[in-house]
């Protein structure tokens, strides 16, 4: 594993919080670094869309003035303390514009901070910043009218996904330690793998998503698939952000406890991997799938049992056409009830016309698919009692082209040579969506067109320790890409 860089740009935040509660960074000199590194190289990156330097910049003061207090006995050091970081622009943050990329809340300012970034300031973190997405968080990549369109940094024709695609741009950049990313159809895990950087998708439920864009300001609704959780460039960085934002959501607060049980296993030759990287539903790019059977050839070599026959009981074509529709079911919540009649009505047979109908589906349709999601958790529950996690890829492809045309469900995209539906991206998001699971992702290597490429580590219901210790095993065996040219 390569040494804990020091540079501010590629240091992780749990190191950086060490160097600044020892004095030898300050908050700062640490925000300063940022704030130039943003201004010299994010022009046609646009993944930081709002900075607010006076505000971070009096927190950061702050912040180095409880460093020396502490060393005379003063407050304890928070975990993130005085790490400045940015924030994804779907979560409230007080003081700071927060659009969700919409034209409607082009001026909103909201008044306190959503749960997840009140974890972060709790633990002395300092948003400085907030980084692009799709309107509403809806889409695979990040752009909107208020802000304009983000590339990736590895390659600036692509896309660096979506809807977390600002974050991901800025930890490849190193304008950031950590970020705040959210996931309903793979917010989190598409950047991570197209940024070359890492994400976690907690389990469902586990940390509450109160003051994240959508739902608009004002409501209260936690919609079904949706969850809240780290991105950052370590695994050590993830374990920490998600600690910090675990937690009870309003309702359950007075009698809420959770304790997620441990990594079933810290050594890599106890560990029991399966493997599932390629589908007649899904086929995924030889490119890309040369890099994750390296990865679980990687673990194999030091002492893994891995195995890429066994499958958790159903099909891949079941468990996405059980998804995409739950999602579209979802992400009705804003629709009137003239738009949900119309698309009712539409009876055609492209994928256009199926989600219309998805997003429009009667109460009893969707108890119909919830029941046939139960069944498939229970038999990811037997899977799981013979294997710890199952490696999978995040998408069949690595980066892609920007591609702004509307409808979402009409665009088509190339994998190996063959046109597939845009949506069909987003197939391998389904088993651990769908089924409430957890997934770690984390880059395994750069593909031959120069983009990085990561893999999705699922594992059990609430078993998120289990992942994270599988991602940080993967860390040890394989070597990192590093950060995307032109930013080291």
């Amino acid at each position: 594993m390569a040494p804990e860089p020091t540079n501010p740009s590629f240091a992780s935040a749990t190191r950086l919080a060490e160097l600044i509660a020892a004095s030898e960074l300050s908050s700062v000199e640490v925000l300063d670094h940022f704030l130039e590194r943003v201004e010299r190289l994010d022009g046609d990156i646009n993944a930081v869309v709002t900075v607010d330097a006076e505000q971070a910049r009096a927190a950061a003061v702050k912040a180095d003035e409880a460093v020396m207090a502490a060393k005379s006995g003063g407050a304890p050091l928070g975990p993130l303390h005085g790490v400045p970081m940015t924030v994804k622009d779907s979560y409230s943050t007080a003081g700071m514009l927060t659009t969700s990329g919409a034209p409607e809340l082009a001026d909103y300012v909201p008044t306190e901070d959503a749960w997840a970034v009140a974890s972060m300031r709790d633990a002395g973190a300092i948003p400085y910043a907030k980084t692009n997405l799709p309107i509403w968080a809806g889409d695979l990549q990040s752009f909107n009218e208020v802000f304009g369109t983000t590339n990736n940094p590895w390659d600036t024709t692509r896309t660096p996904g979506g809807s977390s695609g600002g974050a991901g741009a800025a930890l490849a950049a190193g304008f950031t330690p950590i970020e705040l990313g959210s996931d309903i159809g793979g917010s989190i895990r598409l950047p991570s793998h197209m940024c070359g950087v890492m994400g976690h998708k907690p389990s469902y439920a586990v940390a509450p998503g109160h003051g994240h864009i959508p739902s608009p300001p004002g409501m209260f609704t936690m919609a079904d698939l949706a969850v809240y959780g780290p991105m950052a460039r370590s695994v050590d960085d993830l374990e920490l952000q998600l600690d910090l934002m675990i937690g009870p959501d309003r309702w359950d607060a007075p009698g809420w406890s959770l304790n997620l049980p441990p990594a079933r296993t810290d050594d890599v030759s106890k560990l029991r991997v399966a493997t599932w990287f390629d589908d007649e539903r899904c086929p995924v790019d030889p490119d890309v799938r040369t890099l994750l059977e390296g990865a679980a050839a990687a673990l194999a070599g030091a002492g893994a049992r891995v195995d890429d026959a066994v499958r958790p009981g159903f099909t891949l074509e079941k468990v996405v056409d059980t998804f995409n529709q739950l999602l579209m079911a979802a992400l009705s919540g804003g629709f009137d009830r003239q738009r949900i009649e119309k698309f009712a009505a539409d009876d055609g047979d492209t994928p256009h016309a199926r989600d219309r109908r998805a997003t429009a589906m009667r109460h009893r349709d969707w108890l119909s698919l919830h029941e046939r999601r139960l069944q498939m958790r229970k038999s990811f529950e037997d899977f799981f009692v013979d294997w710890d996690v199952l490696l999978l890829p995040v998408m069949p492809r690595t980066a892609f082209p920007h591609d702004h045309h509307f409808p979402q469900a009409k665009r088509m995209a190339e994998v190996a040579g063959r046109e597939i539906p845009y949506m069909d991206l987003t197939n391998w998001m389904a088993p651990a969506g769908c089924c409430y699971l957890p997934a770690t992702v984390v880059p395994v290597g750069v593909a031959p067109d120069g983009l990085p490429v990561g893999i999705q580590i699922v594992g059990p219901y609430l078993h998120d320790a289990t992942t994270l210790a599988v991602a940080r095993m993967l860390t040890e065996v394989i070597e990192p890409i590093g950060p995307p040219p032109g930013f080291a």
